[in-house]
């Protein structure tokens, strides 16, 4: 499989996947904030069946029922989010790509529960909820 790759913060967990990315987006949720101690979240979708995991398997947490935040167990970096309402789906954060900068997000969602001290500007469509 060759396309766009990326990896944790230590190497150990290692990513491709071939295609497009099927969405991206902000996500400005509690739970995403939490998971990446960071204000907002950028990630994106891929199909399962274009992805792999290519280093060492990540660890898996589950973090509410039916979802699953895939994360490195030697240096902690957040890797992925799998969530049973999204069956056969991934969600990779895109700051893990090797290239980020090639990174287009589409929209916001959760915007209800965006911190009030930070604000992106841009002209991306915005909603309440997911999109």
């Amino acid at each position: 499989m060759t396309g766009k790759s990326g990896r944790c913060l230590c190497g150990d967990v290692t990513y491709e996947f071939t295609g497009a990315e099927t969405w991206s987006t902000y996500c400005h949720c509690e739970s995403c904030r939490r998971n990446t101690s960071s204000p907002v979240t950028a990630f994106f979708g891929v199909p399962l069946a274009a992805f792999r995991f290519t280093g060492k398997a990540p660890a898996v947490y589950r973090s509410s029922p039916g979802v699953r935040r895939l994360f490195c167990a030697r240096c902690g970096t957040p890797m992925a989010f799998e969530a049973d309402r999204y069956a056969g789906e991934i969600h990779l954060y895109a700051a893990s790509l090797d290239h980020p900068e090639a990174y287009r997000p589409q929209s916001h969602v959760h915007t209800a529960e965006r911190l009030p001290w930070f604000d992106v500007k841009d002209e991306l469509p915005r909603f309440p909820r997911s999109g």
